[in-house]
């Protein structure tokens, strides 16, 4: 019911943006636990996934051709998270001997690394990434987030349907 419009659903997303950054930050601040690269990218894609859902409430596009292009924004963005926490969630089922070699700190790569060069080690030789510090109900936190963003693409996509609806 309350989920009709193009804003509430907007706006819900927003929300559960907040939800998952502030328990990323509690986990980090108050329990201590030290985000890996592929946390950090996971943080950038439930931002930027926030960023695209405020400014959709806030303009909250009359036409069908906006609502569909803030729909695909964050579309991009919460793919791109689900992409990165689905690797996450990999690399920490493989083997022991599988598991990747850790690469370089991320602030170091940042420092001396083209952006695209920082994004391919990440993805590719994240071997501190398979680590599981924290766990909840038998699920590591990058499941956790890998279940956040499938909620959000199931609000991403009733934007798009409403947007297609539209007359």
């Amino acid at each position: 019911m309350i989920l009709h419009s193009f804003r509430s659903i907007a706006l819900a997303g927003l929300a559960f943006c907040v939800l998952m950054m502030a328990v990323a930050l509690g986990l980090e601040h108050i329990g201590g636990y030290e985000p890996c690269p592929l946390c950090i990218f996971q943080r950038v894609a439930v931002i930027a996934a926030g960023i695209v859902f405020a400014i959709a409430a806030i303009h909250n596009p009359a036409g069908r051709v906006g609502k569909v292009i803030y729909g695909l924004l964050s579309l991009a963005a919460v793919g791109a998270g689900v992409f990165v926490a689905g690797r996450h969630v990999w690399l920490q089922s493989l083997p022991a001997d599988e598991v990747p070699s850790c690469g370089p700190g991320l602030e170091y790569m940042m420092d001396i690394l083209p952006m695209r060069d920082v994004v391919s080690m990440v993805l590719n030789s994240s071997g501190e990434c398979a680590n599981i510090d924290f766990s909840l109900l038998g699920l590591s936190l990058p499941a956790w987030t890998l279940i956040g963003f499938a909620i959000l693409a199931i609000a991403v996509l009733r934007m798009l349907v409403l947007a297609v609806r539209q007359r």
